[in-house]
């Protein structure tokens, strides 16, 4: 048996417990999944409950809740008395800090998104992508289902809602003052679900936005989310490319949100997205707060931009032929490089501050 060298021992070692933790990780993200999936972290918002409780309010399992109470407890998720030694007479408590954070997708520290994203929208497709690895297909959006749509929708709507606006106002103050008087009108192009365009109807409320997507599924849930926002008259949705030239030179904001770095034709995307453009309009794009350049080790946030972008954002790029195959991680360098090409003479980085998001102002 041949003697291994500290630093490899040490080496190893430390990978072992990192990929551990990182399994632990996963496999509670997992329960947490169960949780906000069948209702349970909803109902122990609402008081603390036994097992026998929770089964009745949920409308669960009582054997079954009573394992998943005891490792929500052990994961230091929710809190019980450890006095109780009767498994069916404990009663387990949601925080009410874990509570805003697991039910309130209004938070600014709302978690529940990020949960879903990866169980429900990510694992699913596992089998395809390792499938697409080998041939080096793509896996088409629709394949990661309505939990995707769900997990990005919740990640995003919270800066669509809450901040989204003040950025526009605070940083292009021309930009501000033409949507908020009459006749302003905006292309949200990849608007997804919807939210953004919700948000800059709210926002802006003497202008018109128009909604654009080329997943059905999509816009039928953009159509619904806007109905229930009481802004339906003034958002219109549609199933539309935004190189249709009958939209050409009609809006005085064209928007894309943390969606070109999927697209197969990110410079035709934005060539298009400068022919909506009225005159003396400009161009909002929203993409991954990411580094200027490669380093490795990464930092966390950038670990997570490249994991995701495995496992979704690159594998969606790559179905049609010729994709660029941008990745989540596309620096400000690639967008000015995209931009260039498709026409627009100046790319400028607004000043302001996200852990996800940078903000992209082109003329």
């Amino acid at each position: 048996m041949t003697n291994k060298a500290p630093d490899t021992e040490n080496a190893a070692r430390a990978l072992s417990v990192r990929l551990f933790m990182a399994g632990l990780g996963a496999a509670e993200l997992m329960t947490a999944y169960l949780g906000l999936r069948l209702g349970l972290y909803d109902e122990l918002a609402k008081g603390p409950a036994t097992a026998g409780d929770l089964a009745g309010r949920a409308g669960v399992d009582p054997r079954y809740a009573r394992e998943w109470l005891e490792q929500q407890a052990a994961a230091g998720i929710v809190t019980t008395d450890e006095s109780e030694q009767d498994p069916g007479r404990r009663v387990f408590t949601l925080p009410a800090g874990h509570a805003e954070a697991l039910t309130d997708p209004d938070s600014p520290f709302s978690i529940a998104p990020l949960v879903v994203l990866p169980i429900g929208g990510l694992s699913a497709v596992l089998p395809r992508l390792a499938d697409a690895f080998r041939s080096g297909n793509g896996v088409p959006y629709a394949a990661y289902g309505g939990e995707l749509r769900g997990g990005q929708e919740g990640l995003n709507k919270s800066v669509f809602r809450h901040q989204l606006a003040g950025w526009i106002a605070a940083t292009l103050p021309e930009v501000h003052a033409r949507l908020s008087g009459e006749g302003g009108r905006i292309a949200d192009v990849a608007c997804g679900t919807g939210w953004s365009s919700i948000a800059l109807a709210q926002a802006y409320p003497r202008a018109r936005v128009h909604g654009l997507d080329l997943d059905e599924a999509s816009v039928a849930d953009a159509r619904r989310n806007a109905r229930e926002a009481g802004v339906a008259e003034r958002v219109g949705f549609e199933v539309r490319d935004a190189a249709d030239r009958a939209l050409a030179g009609r809006f005085d904001l064209v928007c894309v949100f943390d969606a070109l770095h999927d697209m197969a034709r990110p410079v035709e995307v934005l060539a298009a997205c400068r022919g909506l453009l009225a005159d003396g309009g400009s161009m909002l794009l929203m993409e991954p707060n990411v580094g200027e350049r490669f380093r490795a080790p990464a930092p966390e946030t950038e670990r997570y931009q490249y994991a995701v972008s495995v496992l979704h954002c690159l594998p969606v790029g790559l179905v049609e032929e010729g994709s660029a195959a941008t990745g989540t991680v596309m620096r400000p360098d690639t967008v000015r490089a995209y931009a260039a090409a498709a026409g627009f003479g100046q790319v400028r980085i607004l000043p302001v501050r996200h852990t996800f998001h940078r903000l992209y102002h082109l003329r």
